[in-house]
């Protein structure tokens, strides 16, 4: 297994990316060439291109203190530097959650540091203090000077003493951590607490230019005390990887963690959670033979798969330390022992099919449902046309009463059409009062009027009791709203859809089922946030002392997650209340030119029965041109459809060979 392996699937898979950028791109012209393009799609062409750009893959590190993650971070991402880039020493631990990624909006590499004391404004998540970059210590950083990287990411380690009435004030004084002392009547007035609350990294390494973003998180405590972790940046990774040291197998901390931040993950996501056995160079043995002591590492593997119940081949033995020292001295015999490669395989394996995934669900699916209505108003163009051609063939040899005919025909046709349009007005003035219920209904004003009745609800009773009931109606409130949105688009579906039927019917429309609004996924996403909260309202941090400021903590970061649903929601239902008549007006586009051309030129024919033979060779070389169209969009449409092609590497031509 290559070193780069991980490396090679990411640079494929922003190739594929690309290539699917550069493929809109050209269908986005290919519509205006061909006369094809409105205000609404180009929009959501637009909107799509920035989130293909914006994409990006996130790898998260979880475990308790001194398991090795970043030990893992600087082996996977950072060997090339020849040293530890990120700190790993012994007592030298991630004391805050640090971001690793790459930003090109911005000229220099940089870390910012969210001071702790933000955690005092309980207003704010950390996704808000992220659009205020003036409440972050920024540190340029110096990509060329291993040394001054190696000084400046440092900072993510560093701690403050302060007294124990601070530390509560910012929810960080845990009585039991100090009971020993108590115990003995030794008083505790000063304690040892992070600096930081978050670190973002800007660092312009060829894996994060590529899109990777790696998310290395502290131990259990942290993960209780920012339940924003929780909440919302472990379950948008695409893979977590879950660190536990060999010798000592699964630790009640270690379950405490899996139980009540980790496992919850597997809800939402088939693949992408590891459970990394690390530090397996512990049980390396000299005393011992090769294979007693992989039978040792089996056992452990055994044990862990059971106690986590994962399947064994998602566990991992490793040795981070090793694996570093076997790529910094280009040690292939200690680099295979590490067992690094077999992780690295399983990352490759299972992070970009997961992104992959993801972009053909929304990506790939959106503009392959707009170049196959493009596909389908060719078909009409043909359609009209040979119709067309058919009527002015029939036209030869015939007399001018008859061509009078035809043309008093279409321009009756015409009178009707036009009264049906001024239906289609009618009726979208009725969609539209219907639309804004529904928003109105999904509308962040309203959301934000159930949290603040919450909140007031709560304000004095900030016991687990009374928070449970606060939860609770919390989100019955927001089911209910949601439930309410549900009901007014089912009024809205019968409107639209009688709309497309009166077209059909009258105009010989082809039928078109229209696509329905739903809110069934922002459902299931309230039901899992609720499954969250419980899971952290029963999880160890409920018992401290302190409780009622992680408790509020949490409250704000599962009312932002709960907007943020909402949000999402009316976003989607308002570009769907735009977007749903959309093949309508397109046939109704097509008609009106139709009928507009066979009126001209049965007029010319009228006045000149020289022009007919023209007419009829000029729509034939409209019929090729419009063959030719539909053969340009089915390859795009094919290009757009292609599947990311893992790069085969030679191991695993060798593997599939034998």
């Amino acid at each position: 297994m290559p070193e780069n392996e991980l490396m090679l699937q990411i640079e494929a898979y922003a190739k594929w990316k690309n290539d699917l950028i550069r493929e809109i791109n050209a269908y986005l012209g290919w519509l205006e060439d061909n006369d094809l393009n409105d205000a609404e799609n180009d929009l959501r062409i637009y909107e799509t291109l920035e989130s293909l750009k914006s994409d990006k893959i996130t790898v998260a590190f979880v475990a308790e203190v001194s398991r090795g993650k970043t030990e893992l971070i600087n082996t996977l991402f950072f060997s090339q530097y020849k040293r530890r880039l990120l700190p790993s020493q012994a007592g030298r631990t991630t004391m805050c959650p640090t971001e690793i990624f790459y930003d090109d909006k911005v000229e220099r590499p940089y870390i910012r540091l969210l001071p702790i004391e933000t955690r005092l404004n309980e207003n704010n998540s950390i996704a808000d203090y992220k659009k205020e970059e003036i409440e972050w210590t920024n540190i340029h950083l110096d990509p060329e000077s291993a040394d001054s990287l190696s000084e400046a990411f440092s900072e993510v380690t560093r701690t403050k003493r302060v007294p124990v009435e601070r530390a509560r004030e910012l929810g960080l004084y845990d009585e039991k951590e100090f009971a020993h002392l108590k115990s003995q009547d030794i008083p505790t007035t000063h304690i040892e607490i992070p600096k930081w609350r978050h670190a973002l990294i800007n660092f312009p390494h060829p894996l994060l230019k590529q899109g990777l973003v790696v998310l290395d998180t502290p131990g259990l405590n942290a993960l209780g005390a920012e339940p924003e972790l929780t909440i919302n940046m472990l379950p948008n990774a695409q893979a977590v990887l879950f660190l536990l040291a060999a010798d000592t197998g699964v630790t009640k901390s270690d379950m405490e963690m899996w139980q009540h931040h980790i496992s919850n993950y597997r809800v939402n996501h088939n693949k992408g959670l590891l459970v990394v056995l690390n530090k397996i160079d512990t049980l390396w043995d000299e005393l011992h033979t090769k294979e007693a002591i992989d039978i040792s590492i089996q056992s452990q593997c055994k044990k862990a798969s059971d106690e986590l119940c994962i399947p064994i081949e998602n566990v991992f033995p490793i040795s981070a330390q090793k694996a570093l020292l076997a790529k910094i001295k280009k040690d292939d015999i200690l680099l295979a022992h590490s067992g690094i490669n077999a992780l690295e395989h399983a990352l490759s394996r299972d992070v970009i099919p997961e992104k992959h995934h993801i972009i053909s669900q929304k990506v790939i699916a959106e503009i392959s449902n707009m170049i196959n209505s493009d596909k389908q108003t060719l078909a009409d163009r043909i359609h009209s046309t040979n119709k067309q051609r058919d009527e002015l063939q029939s036209l030869c040899g015939k007399n001018a009463d008859v061509i009078m005919h035809l043309l008093q025909k279409t321009r009756d046709e015409q009178i009707v059409y036009n009264k049906n349009l001024e239906g289609l007005k009618k009726g979208r003035r009725i969609m539209d009062n219907y639309s804004s219920k529904l928003l109105g209904h999904l509308d962040l004003v309203s959301i934000d009027k159930v949290v603040a009745n919450t909140r007031k609800s709560m304000s004095g009773s900030w016991t687990t009791a009374g928070m449970k009931g606060g939860m609770k109606n919390f989100f019955n409130d927001m089911t209910t709203t949601m439930e309410a949105a549900s009901e007014q688009a089912l009024e809205l579906h019968k409107i639209v859809r009688a709309i497309y039927h009166k077209f059909h019917k009258e105009h010989g429309f082809r039928e078109v089922k229209p696509k329905l609004f739903t809110t069934m996924r922002f459902q299931k996403e309230l039901d899992l946030l609720y499954r969250e909260a419980e899971l952290f309202r029963k999880s160890p941090v409920t018992t401290m002392t302190e409780q009622s400021f992680v408790v509020k903590k949490f409250f704000i970061s599962m009312v932002s997650k709960a907007r943020n649903i909402f949000f999402n929601a009316n976003q989607e239902a308002n570009r769907w209340a735009k977007e749903v008549i959309s093949p309508l007006k397109a046939q109704i586009k097509e008609h009106k030119l139709d009928i507009e051309k066979r009126l001209l030129t049965l007029r010319k024919i009228s006045q000149s029965r020289d022009t007919l033979e023209g007419k009829i060779a000029e729509l034939e070389k409209t019929l090729v041109d419009l063959e030719q169209q539909i053969s340009a969009i089915n390859l795009m449409l094919e290009v757009v459809k292609r599947p990311f092609a893992p790069p085969v590497n030679d191991s695993q031509q060798a593997a599939d060979a034998s």
